[in-house]
């Protein structure tokens, strides 16, 4: 890997350049790292030592090898539902199998230089995707809000909210909880208007700090986390948690979880790179390290990671240069988690769930649904039903019926097909001349033999089809079954 100059990343000189900026910058990621770390966790249903153990991955294995320079990997929340779905139902011992086979997967489609076709998959999928993982997690957390236990599935929270409403109002407990949850959003929304100052102290950290003091200082009866040493979370796959891949829903997972994770990292790095002037991102290589990454997370037996915006974006403002600002990130998870853990048993539990309700709503593509719907109404279908899909189903569900979709929209958008009338032609002879213009398939068969039927019936029809772009056998068929009845009629070109 080179930088920007084009020096070896760790040559002296390289290092006297880049070591200020880079160190500046690894902190500020790490600090906006360390609570989303432990929130999604909590989120997913795991310990929290588990995403800290794969924020360290995501610096140290991932950000050392090649592909993107500056995006930076850990547990994101856009795998926060999948990984709760597949803990609920096959249990904590095999996350480690499947993200481990997600990891693979990954590294063989990265060798087989197949990253590129994930840019081909639709953005309306991608944002409906990550709009119904918003929806979802915004409303589990809604729970965690307010220090209760959510129903399960995403449908039956949205179903319970209001019953939540009417709990929480009712007990005290549960109205300072949710007070300091709700603190925690507020800080989230305000802090980055500070703009000196957030780009130096994230929004996230401060949020969570805060929340922390105020319930030490007033003694709030709130739950707190509780975090364990991380070679207590480290639990290796068993060679009998194997044999469940062979189960149809284990593998639908695998597939999910590398799937999502790959769209979401290979998005996220196409939006760094248009924030920085450095190296360029090479898809195939950053596909591979994110599966290598990966298959680390799931030989520990912790979450599986993908590059993530919001550290990524971090890391490039806070004026990284190279990636050992990635690197050193995960040094420091790694140093904090092994000398400092007690702080950690000071972050209230809402205070997460505030900044995970807040990654939630980022995650909603709110601004963008107006403008889409204007100008682009298919797009906008298909990300609506992507969401309601992802809420109603499940994830992995929900993405391929949002991918089906968007390929029926392509090809209903692309078989455009009409006719039209040679008028000078058909004032010289005795026949209707009509052309056949467009994409000519059985997508739009009833619309083209509708015009057909409206064509005046007293003269015989020449039909040119010579200059349709492409016209399948079930529209041959049919056009010459229609001129069939008439001897005169007949089908050219």
């Amino acid at each position: 890997m080179r930088s920007p100059s084009g020096a070896t990343l760790f040559d002296a000189g390289t290092l006297r350049v880049t070591l200020g900026p880079d160190l500046l910058a690894s902190l500020v990621v790490f600090l906006v790292a360390l609570p989303l770390c432990v929130g999604i966790a909590v989120a997913s249903g795991v310990p929290p030592e588990l995403g800290l153990i794969t924020g360290i991955v995501g610096g140290l294995v991932a950000g050392l090898m090649p592909g993107s320079s500056l995006q930076v990997s850990g547990p994101a929340a856009g795998l926060t539902v999948l990984v709760y779905e597949a803990v609920l139902a096959h249990g904590l011992p095999v996350l480690g199998v499947l993200v481990l086979a997600a990891g693979l997967v990954q590294l063989a489609v990265g060798a087989l230089r197949m990253g590129r076709w994930f840019r081909a998959v639709s953005i309306a999928v991608v944002q409906g995707m990550l709009a119904g993982i918003g929806l979802v997690l915004m409303a589990g957390q809604a729970y965690v809000l307010a220090d209760a236990s959510a129903p399960g599935d995403g449908l039956g929270n949205l179903r319970g909210l209001p019953t939540l409403l009417m709990d929480t109002l009712g007990s005290a407990g549960a109205m300072t909880a949710a007070g300091v949850g709700a603190g925690t959003v507020l800080v989230l929304v305000l802090w980055p208007r500070w703009r000196t100052v957030a780009r130096v102290v994230p929004a996230p950290l401060v949020a969570v700090a805060l929340a922390a003091g105020a319930v030490g200082a007033f003694g709030l009866p709130v739950a707190r986390i509780e975090v364990g040493a991380l070679t207590d979370a480290v639990q290796p796959p068993a060679l009998g948690d194997f044999a469940r891949l062979a189960e149809a829903g284990a593998l639908g997972t695998v597939v999910a979880l590398a799937l999502i994770a790959s769209a979401e990292s290979l998005f996220s790095a196409a939006a760094v790179d248009r924030m920085h002037g450095g190296p360029r991102t090479h898809y195939d290589k950053e596909l591979m390290a994110q599966g290598a990454g990966n298959a680390v997370c799931g030989a520990l037996g912790a979450l599986p990671m993908t590059a993530v915006i919001v550290r990524s974006s971090a890391n490039v403002a806070a004026g990284a240069r190279t990636k050992l600002s990635r690197v050193l990130h995960g040094v420091w998870l790694l140093v904090f988690v092994a000398l400092l853990p007690g702080l950690l048993g000071l972050v209230p539990v809402a205070a997460l769930a505030g900044v995970l309700v807040h990654a939630g709503w980022k995650l909603m593509p709110v601004r963008e649904l107006g403008p889409l719907w204007r100008d682009h109404r298919g797009e906008a279908v298909v990300l609506v039903v992507t969401a309601g899909a992802v809420v109603l189903t499940n994830l992995f569900e929900g993405v391929l019926l949002g991918l089906l979709l968007a390929v029926v929209k392509s090809a209903w958008e692309t078989s455009h097909v009409h006719l039209v009338v040679d008028e000078e032609r058909s004032r010289e002879g005795a026949s209707l001349h009509v052309r056949v213009v467009g994409n000519a398939t059985f997508l739009r068969l009833p619309r083209l033999l509708d015009q057909l039927s409206e064509l005046p019936s007293d003269r015989p029809v020449v039909l040119d089809v010579s200059g349709a772009r492409h016209m399948d056998h079930a529209c041959r068929t049919a056009l010459e079954g229609h001129v069939a009845g008439s001897p005169e009629s007949v089908v050219r070109g």
